[in-house]
């Protein structure tokens, strides 16, 4: 039972990092109704640079975070101008998946050159001694990474709701059409959900470096099982890709241990093509009608 215990709650950190990651998913889907498939490059990005910060210039952890939020923000709102907007302007359906695609192959031979190949080792902020919580042994960083994520996702829930920018974003989501009608920048609006998506992207990269290597590769598995929590929860539910990334964390750290290694990816790829049959839109997600 201890043992089970030590598992989920490693795969809850596990999969409050895919919810993040996810979220980000969602948040350019909203406004645009497009994907950046470079989300775990985004990623990827922020531990590397984070770790540069923390290891070549002396910074403290606390103080990079920030740091590394604005450099994922800005690395989004590029990803944005050069990758997806001139594929909405033509109204290409397929040219933003490619266009997003190539430019997180770029930014994986750029940090492949920068960084080199060999995965490197991020210094933990916390102690690594791990702590007794409900019989099991926890490691402190792992509960830093469940209250970040759920923190970083409720502070753009609130700035939605309560500001008046995040009405825009959420105006936009609602109808974009109707939302530039009434004078809103929907244009505007789709850069500012490229720059959060990328931002809580690196934001999460930062957060589960010190548990894992970090290295130019480490992005691309991510950032698949998070798009694989996006669709199981619902790409338009918040609280489905909370309860898909802790679904699909919790499968792999059993399945893991239980089984084996090699087979810690099933249950989540089966769990995908489950939802996909029954429930296209996902466990929380709802369909959406278009109107022709």
């Amino acid at each position: 039972m201890q043992i089970l215990t030590q598992l989920v709650f490693s795969g809850i950190a596990l999969g409050m990092i895919y919810a993040v990651i996810a979220f980000g998913y969602q948040l350019t889907f909203s406004t645009s109704d497009t994907l950046n498939f470079g989300q775990g490059e985004a990623l990827m990005l922020g531990a590397l640079v984070g770790l540069t910060l923390v290891t070549r210039f002396n910074l403290n952890y606390w103080l990079m975070v920030p740091l590394v939020c604005l450099f994922g923000a800005l690395q989004g709102a590029v990803v944005e101008r050069i990758g997806v907007r001139p594929a909405i302007k033509i109204k290409s359906e397929f040219g933003w998946i490619m266009s997003t695609i190539a430019l997180g192959i770029i930014f994986k031979n750029v940090a492949e050159n920068i960084w080199g190949r060999d995965d490197l080792r991020f210094p933990s902020p916390l102690p690594e001694s791990p702590l007794k919580l409900l019989g099991a042994n926890v490691m402190p960083m792992e509960i830093l990474v469940v209250v970040g994520a759920v923190l970083m996702m409720l502070a753009v829930e609130i700035f939605n709701r309560r500001s008046i920018y995040g009405r825009a974003v959420v105006a936009t989501f609602n109808d974009r059409d109707a939302a530039k009608l009434m004078g809103i920048n929907t244009g505007l609006v789709i850069t500012f959900s490229y720059a959060m998506s990328s931002l809580t992207a690196a934001f999460a990269g930062v957060l589960i470096a010190p548990l894992t290597l970090t290295g130019a590769t480490m992005g691309a598995v991510l950032g698949l099982k998070a798009f694989a929590v996006a669709i199981i929860g619902g790409l338009t539910s918040g609280m489905g890709i909370i309860v898909g990334g802790i679904i699909l964390g919790i499968a792999e750290t059993t399945t893991g241990f239980y089984i084996s290694t090699g087979y810690k990816d099933v249950p989540g790829l089966v769990l995908l093509l489950i939802v996909l049959a029954v429930k296209p839109a996902g466990l929380f997600g709802k369909t959406a009608i278009k109107k022709v």
